[in-house]
């Protein structure tokens, strides 16, 4: 079997001051209700090729956000491997986006364990903006690299 594959959005803006800000999405569902570091991610979603990875990454995000994704070029950030062997690919845009303005999908699974009893959660539970140093302790960890890759690539003027 193939190792899974997904490829997402990084959105930013120039904050208060100037500075980055990323836009990260909390992922949903009771495994990660408490938990904050390592608990976000880039909007992102599995894809098989033939779909290619930025079709993909535009189609996540209108499906994760329930906004359509925003217009510009996209900047590549290339990929990352996570600890469980899914390979993440990104792009970084610029754009602005108000996170109350998002109608997250949903999954379903069984909760709790064991109980026979399917339910309904949503695929990311809050959207926030972060400044580089948040979004690195909040981050799943490989995804951190997005957020170093885009801050070298602003800096050297891209």
């Amino acid at each position: 079997m193939a190792a899974k594959r997904s490829a997402g959005l990084l959105l930013f803006r120039r904050g208060t001051g100037g500075g980055l800000e990323v836009l990260l999405a909390h992922m949903g569902g009771p495994l990660w209700a408490r938990r904050e570091a390592g608990a976000w991610t880039v909007p992102k979603g599995e894809y098989v090729p033939p779909e290619e990875p930025r079709e993909a990454a535009a189609r996540e995000f209108a499906e994760e956000l329930g906004l359509p994704p925003p217009q510009g070029p996209g900047l590549p950030l290339g990929d990352v491997r996570q600890t469980g062997g899914k390979t993440v690919t990104v792009w970084a845009v610029e754009a602005d986006l108000d996170p109350d303005a998002i109608t997250p999908g949903t999954f379903e699974m069984i909760w709790p364990p064991r109980s026979g009893t399917v339910r309904t959660f949503p695929e990311i539970d809050r959207v926030a903006w972060c400044t580089p140093d948040e979004a690195r302790a909040r981050l799943v960890t490989a995804q951190c690299a997005f957020v170093d890759r885009l801050a070298e690539r602003l800096a050297a003027g891209e």
